[in-house]
Parts: structure tokens; sequence; C-alpha cells
């Protein structure tokens, strides 16, 4: 049999041979481009394994939208580049943000790399594994504005009863403090066709709740049809048999607009839960950041929400330790924090990216401050989600399972309140036999920090 892994018309690529190990690396945004390029490889007959040393090829879809990513990416990367002194790894492939970003440092600085993929060039993974094995390593990176990549048949690796649907690609927001204009492009919507015939084929697997991703999800359809279509796309995913559950990530607070707020009312498979950035409550340190709201204008959309849907469940991000924060300005955050009540909530200390504005403004703070800050505000934060917990009490709650735990008459679940790996779990005790993706409905008996604890309602 020929050694080449060239493709030769009419005749299947030899990948049956090839063992392959894939680690995504960074936000679910990135989880989405593994499992197509995973899909991608499936198809072409490739062995996946989940261990190194079991590995010929390795492909890490890396992250570097902050510094502790950045360094756990290169980290990821040189304990890859290892297995190639064990003899059986052959080809070792960078992708993503990182690839994308420092493609020729790679290459130089660690050799045990052979190839390097962009952001935009994802479809291209089994040429060039098929190259690199054939010692012709090189960088592929596409054009940084090109169409986005639709979902096609993905290989899902969230467990099958939940998935991520990446509804856009970019930004353009182009904030003082992020790279990621520079790694994705300019912000462009999946047509909406496509969009629905992804997600189809994602209920007719098992697929019960659809997690809607973006760099920012409420600006859907605009470059494409005129005017933000969010609201259009999510009448029509709601129309699909077999979803349960249709959950909203990462909208940004100025773009939440009435007809979104209105569908999500109507519908009832849409989770009356919105994760929404704000980053900062203080109107200057905002306006640094290149944000385009106030203070004023996040108290009046955060009231408007929960007035419209009582239950709504409001996660927010924020960046502490901006460069030139003041302790008053900290303070004003706290006090934000406090009177907001966010149901869920997570701190970033501020991370000086290279080639952004705000790494180079004046007023760069120690990270023993920033890390302080960030701690103050996780302890108020814990304070609000405890008592929020300890309100549920008696309530029930219609949870989907995620799995049994071991040993025990007991299941780990989520509510509509929880996303999956950021937020917080419900544990069910239940002697009944339970499978992962049911949804059963529970009653809160308890609380365990940020997770509740319950008892199936017969």
């Amino acid at each position: 049999m020929s050694k080449s892994y060239e493709a030769d018309a009419g005749r299947r690529l030899p990948f049956f041979q090839i063992n392959l190990l894939f680690i995504s690396l960074g936000c679910d945004k990135n989880l989405v481009d593994s499992e197509g390029m995973l899909g991608l490889l499936d198809k072409k007959g490739i062995q996946i394994v989940d261990e190194e040393e079991k590995a010929d090829v390795i492909v890490i879809n890396t992250c570097c939208f902050i510094h502790d990513a950045k360094e756990e990416s290169i980290q990821t990367i040189l304990e890859m580049a290892e297995y190639k002194k064990t003899g059986k790894l052959k080809a070792l492939i960078v992708t993503g943000c990182l690839a994308q970003r420092y493609q020729e440092e790679i290459l130089t600085e660690i050799p045990e790399v052979d190839a390097v993929l962009g952001t935009t060039a994802c479809d291209r993974i089994a040429d060039v594994i098929g190259d690199a094995l054939n010692g012709k390593g090189h960088v592929v990176l596409g054009d940084i504005d090109a169409p986005p990549l639709t979902g096609g048949n993905r290989l899902v690796t969230t467990g099958g009863h939940y998935a991520y649907l990446k509804i856009a690609e970019g930004c353009d927001k182009h904030c003082t403090y992020c790279i990621i204009p520079r790694l994705r492009g300019n912000y462009r919507s999946v047509p909406m066709e496509s969009l629905l015939e992804e997600a189809e084929v994602l209920a007719s697997k098992g697929v019960k709740e659809l997690i809607l991703v973006a760099q920012e999800t409420t600006l859907y359809g605009r470059d494409l049809y005129g005017e933000k279509s969010l609201h259009v796309l999510l009448k029509r995913l709601c129309r699909i048999e077999g979803l349960r559950w249709i959950r909203i990530l990462y909208c940004y607070p100025e773009e939440i607009y009435d007809e979104m707020i209105q569908v999500m009312k109507e519908e009832k498979k849409i989770c009356h839960y919105l994760d929404i950035p704000i980053q900062h409550a203080s109107d200057e340190i905002l306006k640094r950041m290149g944000r385009r709201t106030s203070k004023e204008q996040l108290t009046r959309i955060i009231g408007k929400l929960r007035e419209e849907m009582p239950d709504i469940v409001l996660r927010t991000t924020l960046i502490t330790g901006f460069p030139g924060e003041t302790k008053e300005q900290h303070e004003e955050l706290l006090q934000f924090v406090d009177d907001m009540e966010f149901d869920r909530l997570g701190v970033f200390t501020y991370s000086p990216e290279e080639d952004t504005p705000a790494a180079d403004m004046p007023g760069q703070l120690e990270e023993e401050v920033k890390k302080e800050r960030q701690a103050e505000l996780m302890e108020l934060q814990q304070e609000i989600v405890f008592e929020q917990a300890e309100d549920r009490k008696g309530e029930e709650l219609l949870v989907m399972i995620e799995g049994r735990i071991a040993g025990e008459e007991a299941y780990v679940g989520r509510t509509y309140m929880d996303a999956p790996g950021v937020d917080g779990l419900i544990f069910v005790n239940t002697d009944k036999e339970l499978m992962s993706g049911d949804f059963a409905r529970v009653k809160v008996t308890g609380a365990l920090e940020y997770d509740l604890i319950g008892e199936l309602v017969e």
C-alpha cells in the first residue's frame, strides 16, 4: 500500500491508518471549530484516540484571548511536542487563535510543530495533516474575513444531549483590551438556512439543548439581512422537533432589543437566561475600554429584562484592574454588583495584550492589586449567590440530567439557570434509573456553595 497521504482522484484517503488526538482549548466557539474539524477527519476514516502515547497525529486548537489562555496553549504545545521524541508521533498541528496570531513564531520557536492552521482555514485540516505527514508542513491562514464556515457534519463532543451552535464569526466592536477582531475578522453571520439545517441534524442525533454562541449573538443577521434577526432565527429554531431548551450566550447589553425579548417571553423552549458581559460599571472605565454603554444604560437594560421576565437568570463577566482604575472606581463596581445581584458572575483580572490600545495606556496596575480586587468582587458575589440558593429551598425545577454519581443513588444535572461548564449544578437524590439527557422535576432541598441539592419529584 502506498504511504502517500495525499488525495487520489476517486480513491479514499488512507487516513484509517492514522490515530489522531485532538485537543480543544479556550471557549465554546473554539469547540465548535474543533468539532467541525473532527467531523471532516471522521469522514476520512481517521481513528480518534484520547491517549497521547497512541497518537500518530496531534492537533491542538488554541486560544490566546488573555495571558493565562496563551500560557495554557503554549504549555500544551510544548507538552505534546515531547511525544515527537517517543517515535510514535509523526505530526503536530497547531490551529486556532494562537496559530493565527503567532504562526511564524510557533514554527520557529517550536520546531516539533509541523504545520499551523489559521482561524478561517479549518476546512483544510485534512490536507494540512496529509501534507505534514509527507514532510510538507507549512502555514495555512486563509482570508480573515472569509464567509464563516458552517458546522456541517460535526462530531459533537459534549455528550450528545447538548451542543453549541455558532451563529456568527468575528467582531466589529474593537474594545481597547481585545485582540479578537484581529484574529477572527469582522462580524459575519452564518446564513439562517445553514444554521437551521445544522440544528436539525443535531436534534436528529439526540441534542435536546441548543446553545447559541458567537463573539456577539445579539447582532445576528444585521450584515446579511439589513437588520437584527436573532428573534427570527429563534422562532424558527423553536419549531425543530426534539429540541427542549434553547440558550443564548454573549449578548452585548446595548444590542438587546424588543423583538428579541418578546420572542424569549413567547417561546417556551427558550431559557429565560442571558449572558450579558458588561465588563465594568464606571462610566470612565467603560469609555476607556471602548464599551458602548454607561452605568445608567446597564441599569435600565437589566431592569427591563427582569420586568419583562421576572424569572430570568442573568450572567455577566467583569474585568478588574483595567489601566487607571482607581480604588473609588473599583468600589463603584462593587456597589453596582451589590445593587444588581447578578445570578451568575465571573471576574477576569485585566490582561495587557500586545497590539491593543489598552496595553499602552498609562496607569497599568500591579498584579497583586488586580487579584485583590478580583477576590473582593468574587467574595461579594458568593454572598449573593448563597442567599439566592437558600431562597430556592422548596422550589420545584425542571432538570436536565448530566450523569450518575459513581457509587451513589444520585445524579448530577442542570436547570435552565445554568449553562454547562460555567455555572452551577444540581445534585439529585433518587433510586430511580435515569439517563443523561433525561428531563426530570426536582424539588430543591438544600444548597452547597454554588450548587443545589434536590430530590426527584415522583
